[in-house]
């Protein structure tokens, strides 16, 4: 019997944007040097500075002084974010906060693994947990649309895997589905966060729907073949507005020319890396806990 294969938010919306993406970037696991947005320098330089705003954030919940992490910011759109975030900063005292925590849980045999910036748990009491908030933060240059958000599959995997392994942050107890939101705190519109509630309504929904995903993956898998000559090529996306931004374009005969950095809200990558046979390393700086929960 094969081990279990390990998917991720990433990887699944990978998937469900274009079945052939997935093959070529989880299952064959290739590296194609193109852009994914022009001009490149500036699509190099805003990935770079949102990896740079994560680890001072993740430096900070960990009691860095703001002081020591503020002098070494140079560049002043990061130094723009840095200050909203001190700003918010505040509404994250007298709770607990679990920053970079890893989780994963089985579903449809397979393992279901979700990475979060940051899990803020509230408490009426020591005993029981009464809210679970999980906090991402994104560097989009346009604010996305709200049914946009609630479509990716981060805003379905990301609560459904919490309600599922998250019973350690909770004396044990199971998470209740309505006790946990998913907040997106948007370094460019700061005042606003968009916040999901969870359900147990969602919560159905999303085991039949992602269990679904995993079954049609695996299968695909099994009867098609990894790679090799024997391997038939996945169904590419009918929608031609993905592949400007997807760094295959060019060997799926897509085109060439890459999409405007401007599109990066369409940018149909995800933060968590993840292939399907297990977590990526990850950030240099990331001190991950990760508990992986039947």
């Amino acid at each position: 019997m094969n081990p279990p294969l390990q998917f991720s938010a990433s990887s699944l919306q990978d998937y469900v944007d274009c079945p052939r993406r997935f093959q070529l970037r989880h299952v064959w696991r290739l590296d194609w040097p193109a852009a994914g947005s022009e001009p490149l320098a500036e699509h190099e330089r805003h990935g770079r500075l949102g990896r740079e705003l994560h680890r001072l954030i993740h430096q900070h919940l960990l009691g860095v002084p703001e002081e020591r992490l503020s002098a070494t910011v140079r560049d002043p759109q990061l130094a723009r974010w840095w200050r909203s975030y001190l700003a918010y900063a505040p509404t994250l005292e007298d709770v607990q906060v679990v920053p970079e925590l890893g989780l994963s849980t089985a579903i449809a045999g397979h393992r279901l693994y979700a990475q979060y910036d940051a899990l803020l748990i509230l408490r009426d009491d020591a005993s029981q947990a009464t809210q679970f908030v999980i906090l991402d933060w994104k560097t989009y240059r346009q604010r996305p649309k709200h049914t946009w958000l609630a479509a990716r599959l981060q805003t379905r995997v990301y609560p459904l895997v919490l309600v599922q392994a998250g019973a350690p942050f909770n004396h044990g107890q199971p998470v209740r589905p309505e006790c946990v939101e998913l907040r997106y705190w948007l370094a460019e519109h700061p005042e606003a966060p968009v916040s999901f509630k969870y359900n147990q309504t969602s919560y159905k929904l999303d085991i039949t729907y992602i269990s679904d995903l995993v079954e049609q993956i695996v299968y695909r898998i099994e009867r098609e073949g990894q790679g090799g000559e024997e391997a038939s090529v996945w169904p590419l996306t009918d929608d031609w507005r993905r592949c400007s931004i997807c760094t295959f374009r060019s060997l799926c005969r897509r085109g060439t020319v890459a999409g405007p950095a401007t599109q990066d809200v369409e940018d149909y990558t995800a933060d968590d890396e993840t292939t399907i046979s297990g977590a990526g390393d990850g950030p240099e700086w990331a001190q991950v806990v990760e508990l992986a929960v039947s």
